[in-house]
């Protein structure tokens, strides 16, 4: 357990993230020179009026990768295109709303790709704090998440009025910087030499998947431990550690496996039915899952024992294998896939988290093999990007993010067509939905800052 001082080092202001340029040496405050020269490689931002923090953008470079945003256009252009054949049947308006989030989400992309990324550092804290504090509020504020929280039942939004917010999203880049903060500046190695630094990383990715999981948000918290795990990695931190983790791992699934086949059994023995008397089981179990969770497992694992008759809890999967299966090799055309036109796959989830399976009867396998290659350039690149990176920070910044997105992409695509259990995870730049949308923007900003800026390290 990560001891206070922990979490005062993990909080305290950081020293600024730039290399230290002629006009800053100038600076006579102690504290400014001390961090200069405890952190050579970063500077400090002279603030003398209002305007002057308009610097961090810097729109001098010459450099500009282009093959994230052109694979970037291509995909938010699917998603238009597939968001409308969704919901034409109904004369659903949100592939309206999602051309409004990707012209926001365009404007984030390119702000954040013009400010040199070590200028996060300097406030990370800050970020971390601020994304903490809408975790909190929709579990302690009656009534914030609006018609979405008493719709779905879950405290996982923020009403806004026309739109809602998503706090989890913004939960996801606060550990993702604070972690690549925390590495930059730490001693990574043996497992021993690195227990301080573990402690750090436990407590600052530890606290906001707490905060998920109490919403609950599950499909939201299991995206976060690879995305540090791959940072780790890269820091180079013993394999033992890893080992120990699979170990962890397998430990954990053989837990939840014992829990499932334990909830069966108390059903049974009980004479409940499992869809009609969820939450049950919940309420003897010491394990911290919901039955609906239960449900999704067992539905993966064994359909029959939970919807017999495929009506209920497994009608979304096996609505959603049709329509992978009748798109053949080339598809229906857009348009004209029936599944979604004839409410099969079900509207509420056709064109968010189930759009993948309405791509695929409309332009077949052939499209879908396209679309999925379409991810492989935006992770290969980003891969390339780390590669090129001059500093451990870049590094972990594009790793960091390709993790993340290879995660939301494996486990969307895997569960529509029966690979995982269902856990409504969208797919990025397809699915419908504003902050996810602006959270992959800003992310994928935060790479291209990465490869603008990475030669001002030598």
């Amino acid at each position: 357990m990560p001891s206070a001082s922990s979490l005062h080092d993990l909080l305290r202001p950081l020293p600024a993230a730039f290399p230290p340029s002629a006009q800053h040496r100038h600076c006579t405050l102690p504290r400014f020179r001390h961090a200069f020269e405890a952190h050579p490689q970063i500077m400090a931002i002279n603030v003398r009026t209002p305007l002057d923090w308009l610097s961090v953008f810097k729109t001098t470079r010459e450099r500009f990768d282009w093959i994230t945003p052109l694979v970037m256009l291509a995909l938010c252009t699917i998603s238009i295109f597939f968001i409308y054949s969704a919901q034409l049947e109904r004369l659903g308006t949100d592939w309206q709303k999602q051309i409004l989030f990707i012209v926001v989400g365009a404007g984030l992309y390119t702000a954040i790709s013009l400010v040199d990324y070590r200028f996060w550092m300097t406030i990370v804290h800050w970020i971390y704090l601020a994304a903490l504090v809408p975790l909190i509020l929709v579990k302690i504020v009656p009534g914030i998440g609006g018609a979405a929280a008493v719709k779905w039942g879950a405290d996982r939004w923020i009403d806004l009025g026309p739109i809602s917010f998503q706090p989890s999203e913004t939960a996801k880049i606060a550990v993702l910087l604070m972690t690549a903060s925390i590495l930059t500046r730490a001693r990574v190695g043996t497992i021993t030499a690195s227990l301080g630094t573990l402690g750090k990383l436990a407590l600052a990715a530890g606290i906001p998947i707490f905060l998920v999981m109490l919403q609950p948000d599950l499909k939201s918290a299991i995206v976060i431990p690879p995305m540090v795990f791959s940072m780790l990695y890269v820091s180079k931190l013993s394999l033992r550690f890893f080992a120990a983790a699979f170990g962890a791992f397998v430990l954990i699934v053989g837990v939840v496996a014992f829990d499932s086949v334990s909830y069966v059994r108390y059903m049974e023995n009980n004479g409940y039915e499992f869809l009609r008397d969820k939450g049950k089981y919940e309420q003897t179990s010491i394990i911290p899952l919901h039955d609906y969770q239960r449900n999704r497992i067992l539905t993966f694992v064994d359909p029959a024992i939970i919807d017999p008759k495929g009506t209920k809890d497994a009608y979304n999967l096996n609505q959603s294998l049709i329509s992978v299966g009748s798109g053949g090799l080339t598809g229906k055309g857009w348009t004209q896939g029936m599944q979604a036109r004839l409410g099969y796959l079900p509207p509420g989830v056709s064109h968010n988290d189930f759009i993948f399976p309405v791509i695929a009867e409309e332009i077949g396998f052939l499209g879908s093999l396209t679309l999925i290659g379409l991810f492989g350039l935006l992770l290969f690149n980003s891969i390339r990007i780390a590669s090129l990176a001059r500093d451990r920070l870049g590094v972990l910044i594009a790793i960091g993010v390709t993790l993340l997105f290879a995660v939301h992409i494996f486990v969307n695509i895997a569960m529509c067509i029966g690979l995982m259990p269902i856990t409504g995870i969208p797919l990025p730049f397809i699915s419908y939905g504003g902050t996810f949308l602006l959270s992959c923007c800003l992310l994928q900003g935060l790479v291209q800052s990465v490869y603008r800026f990475r030669k001002d390290r030598s």
